[in-house]
């Protein structure tokens, strides 16, 4: 079984676009997968432990467990087990904190690509961390050709590092702004990447007509359940359980829109919300890739020996 490291992963240099394929693809075939509701344990309210399993082909399955605790740096962690899904054979134990971030960031550019109005161009962000530089970094990679202004809610040094971050890039400019109504009215996407917001980000009236909300982290955006044209989400499992679900003006999976079983957005004054809560497959499916490239490459990395029983052993 190979042991994989944060350092292993990265070092492998996947770019944007492989990303961006690799989400695609999974979120094309995700009926073929088997996907339980992830297990969410908060033993406070800042703090988690989510257990995420999935089978997304015949020979492979794994387990990701991603915990937040605020007072570790990064808050965030993640793990990942690859397994051989048809004979249980473990693969590789995974560092999965880059693909974490770019999954999370493919997931989001590929919504908004898919149901933002053609002309969109200013896009508002708020929580300003790994999953939002990847965002970004996703969609600019994406289109060059294209220029695109990113309105930035304030918040300590957040907004001027994340520039920082991008000054290489001239396809984007950059605002800054103070307050989240300053933040969402005339922006035609909405993109949140803030793990925990106890209040509604902003009051309805600012919500623009033809609008696309993306909230990376769900919380916050309450009120639009309420009011929105439509509802989307990477899986039925994982939101069927939200106070306002039987609320929603009309909902479906994003697969279905890819797959032609629903219609996404129909008209540019259509307000629409899409719920990626983030699930498994895409981490399984980025976690099989990588320990392939791992392979075929010939890159050395730790291995461990678990040693388990290979004959019927009793206590």
């Amino acid at each position: 079984m190979k042991l994989i490291s944060f350092k292993d992963v990265t070092n492998l240099n996947i770019d944007s676009k492989t990303c961006f394929e690799w989400v695609s693809e999974m979120i094309k075939t995700k009926s073929d997968a088997l996907l339980p509701s992830k297990i969410s344990m908060k033993p406070t309210d800042d703090i988690f432990c989510n257990v995420m399993p999935s089978i997304i082909s015949e020979n492979r399955g794994g387990v990701k467990v991603v915990t937040r605790y605020p007072k570790e740096v990064p808050s965030l962690d993640s793990l990942l087990l690859l397994y051989d899904a048809s004979n249980g054979k473990k693969l590789a134990v995974m560092d999965a904190n880059w693909i974490t971030a770019m999954r999370t960031g493919a997931v989001a550019v590929h919504s908004l690509q898919l149901l933002a109005r053609k002309d969109y161009k200013t896009i508002a962000m708020m929580g300003l961390g790994n999953t939002a530089r990847a965002t970004l970094k996703i969609l600019l990679d994406l289109n060059p050709d294209r220029q695109f202004q990113i309105k930035l809610l304030r918040y300590k040094n957040q907004a001027e590092d994340f520039i920082k971050r991008f000054e290489n890039y001239s396809n984007v400019e950059f605002s800054v702004v103070d307050t989240n109504i300053d933040l969402v009215k005339d922006s035609d996407v909405v993109i949140s990447c803030v793990t925990s917001i106890l209040e509604d980000v902003c009051p309805d009236e600012y919500y623009k007509p033809g609008v696309l909300v993306i909230p990376v982290h769900t919380r916050g955006f309450m009120n639009c359940d309420l009011f929105f044209d439509k509802v989307f989400a990477d899986d039925y499992g994982h939101v069927h359980h939200f106070k306002n679900f039987d609320k929603f003006k009309q909902f479906a999976e994003v697969a279905d829109i890819v797959n032609g079983n629903a219609r996404g957005r129909e008209s540019d004054d259509e307000r629409i919300l899409a719920y990626n809560i983030g699930i498994s497959v895409h981490d399984v499916f980025f976690a099989s890739k990588i320990y392939e490239m791992v392979e075929k490459q010939g890159i050395k990395v730790a291995e461990y020996d678990n040693q388990s029983p290979t004959e019927k052993f009793w206590i």
